[in-house]
Parts: C-alpha cells; structure tokens; sequence
C-alpha cells in the first residue's frame, strides 16, 4: 500500500490532523515541539459517495471503500538537514514515504507555541522546503562524486547518473524542488532511483481554526494566510491546497455521522476538509477507483492512473489477470441514471472491452476471464 506521509513544522496541526483523518488516538497532540518521534502510521478509508448510491442500485449488503496509508512524521525545523532536531532521523522517515502533505499553520492561537514566534506560512513552507532541497543537495552531489569514475570508464548508467546530477545540482542549489526540473522521459524514470525528498508528489493543508472554516472570505487573517499558500503552492510547485480544520475535526471523530453532520451544520460548513485531503492525496499519490458491485457487495479497487484492464483485473485476483478475456464496461453515471444493469444494457451503455482498454476512475466493471 502507498504512504502520504504528513510533515511540517512542530505545533503546526500534523497529530492531530492526523489522530482526526485515521479516526484514532495513536499520534501524541501536544503544545511542545517534537511530542512525536517515532512515525505513527494508520489505514484510512477514502471517501467515495458512489458507494452507498451503486449500493442502492444493486441492493449490496456492505460497501468496501478504498484505503491508502497516512504516516504521521515529527516535526522539522530549520538545520534538520544537518540533524537539527533529530533532522536526519526525520527526513529518513519522510524519504520512505511515497507523496507528502505539508501542514502550514493557518490559524492564530496565543496558547499554541510556535516555533517561530508568529504565524507565517510561507515563512513556514519555506524552512521546510529549504532543509529537504538542502537534503536532497548534498545526496545528489555525492551520487554524482560516486558516478564520476564509471562514467570516465565509459559506463552507459554511470554517464546517464551523471548528467542527470549535473542537471539537478544546479537546480536544486537555486532554491527549487526536484519535482520543477525539466527532464525529460527517460531521466525522469532515472530520478525514480535517486530517491529524492523534493521529487515526492505534494500537496499542502492549510490547518484553520473552528472558527475560521465558515468565515474564509472578506480579508480574515486565516483568508489571508490561506491565500498565500495557494499562491506559493500555484506558482512554487504547481500544486493544490487545501482548507481543513484538524480542531473540528477532532471534534468529530468522538461523534456518531448523523450527529457530525449536525455539529458541521451548527458552524455553517457542510464539511471540515479532510474527506476532500484524503481524496486529494488518493489522487496525489497517482492512484484510481474502478467499482465492482453486485448483491453481496459494492467495492472500490485501487489501480494506477494508465493501468490497463488486465493489470485492473489482477488487483481482484491474478487469476483474473493471466486468464483475462474481456472486460464489461459501464460508467458509474451511466448505471446510477439508469437503475439497473438490465437497463443499462437496453440503454447501449454497457459495452466490451480487450486487454489495451485503460481503464478510467469511476468505470464499473465485471471481467470475462478463463484459467
């Protein structure tokens, strides 16, 4: 299963935000820097409401959604990339990590320290970003010390790890993520190898107080803080931000959904933000849902963005894949506006597809297959 590891500053939300998203109480949330040290790591279901309606169409007994792993990493700060705070132990931990999701600090609270003394996210954004390129700096230039010699014996991979160090090195000495490098194909399949902290997927949470969720337009501080992130985000990373509560949401992990639903109500919201992160970072981490449904169940399975039907079918069972024939198509839209498959049929929405169909998100699907 893929990890979206949570980082940021300390005192910043990320345990908390944590401790609401898995629905537990594994990450210690405290008002001092560094209250967690070793990773805490939960399962979380992805919200997806075509569950509960092709559920309805099929009359299922239970729905399985789909799940992806969060990992809650402690806190950097300025000089973790040479073991400030436990620097090296930290960035090791995001480095086994598969995307990132960033807390900046959105709120303002004279009981919560922050470690700077104010609330400045981009401020904030940019301790963390600079300690990961500084990171990811000094293990590209020794990557490149160690190709020097394979590279001047004519070595094929040694000369292509080479220029691509070359490449990144001065771009990373300017302050910009490996991600934003321009490379091409086949050097960004080479930098897969390189194991690079800023060539993670990302994408930031802009953790907002209870009171700040319903009230983000008209020049608040929250407003304004949120604002600038999406603008760093937008033009730093080309990347999403989302709005989220971790206190509300805390909140509301202690209360039944019908109840939830009427706390949110009673703050003028219809939701905190973090189903809309979990989902975001689904997709971050490049991952899609097809749907299986029938009277026993309604499933969502998790592939890659491209994949084709038979590596689809071989997440059910590999079976499936080795023995695959065709697979039977219809969108989700097109069964719930039809109300059954019967119809769907009759409708010409139904239809068959071979082994070079790439499967879409949202695609429900029976495969043919023969072992």
């Amino acid at each position: 299963m893929l990890k979206t590891g949570i980082v940021g500053l300390p005192n910043v939300g990320k345990s908390t935000l944590f401790n609401a998203v898995t629905r537990t109480r594994k990450a210690q949330a405290a008002n001092f820097p560094f209250c967690t040290i070793e990773p805490n790591v939960g399962i979380v279901n992805v919200p997806d409401e075509r569950l509960d309606a092709l559920a309805a169409v099929s009359k299922s007994e239970k729905t399985v959604p789909a799940a992806i792993e969060f990992v809650d990493i402690a806190g950097l700060v300025a000089g973790a990339s040479e073991g400030e705070g436990l620097g090296n132990q930290f960035l090791s931990h995001i480095r086994e990590v598969d995307a990132i999701i960033q807390v900046v600090r959105c709120f303002e609270s004279s009981d919560i320290h922050h470690v700077s003394g104010s609330v400045d996210p981009v401020r904030d954004i940019e301790v963390i970003n600079t300690e990961l390129i500084l990171a990811d700096l000094a293990s590209v230039k020794k990557r490149a010390e160690r190709s020097q010699k394979g590279a001047r014996a004519g070595d094929k991979a040694a000369k292509a790890e080479l220029a691509l160090a070359e490449k990144l090195i001065p771009h990373l000495d300017a302050g910009k993520p490996a991600l934003t490098a321009d490379l091409d194909a086949a050097e960004k399949e080479l930098l897969r190898g390189f194991f690079l902290l800023t060539s993670k997927p990302t994408l930031f949470a802009c953790n907002v107080g209870e009171n700040d969720l319903a009230n983000l337009e008209g020049g608040s501080p929250a407003a304004n803080h949120v604002a600038a992130v999406r603008k760093y985000a937008a033009e730093h990373l080309g990347c999403e931000a989302v709005v989220i509560s971790a206190q509300i949401e805390s909140e509301l992990a202690e209360l039944p959904p019908a109840e939830a639903a009427e706390f949110l109500a009673g703050l003028g919201i219809a939701d905190s933000g973090v189903g809309q992160l979990i989902r975001a970072a689904y997709h971050l981490l490049g991952l899609r849902t097809y749907l299986t449904t029938g009277p026993k169940e309604t499933r969502a399975w998790t592939i890659r963005a491209g994949d084709k039907a038979p590596a689809a079918a071989g997440v059910i069972h590999t079976d499936f894949e080795r023995g695959f024939i065709a697979a039977q198509i219809v969108a989700y839209t097109d069964l719930v506006a039809c109300g059954s498959e019967a119809k769907a049929r009759e409708a010409g929405k139904l239809r068959l597809e071979g082994k070079e169909y790439t499967v879409q998100d949202g695609d429900v699907v029976e495969f043919r297959f023969n072992v």
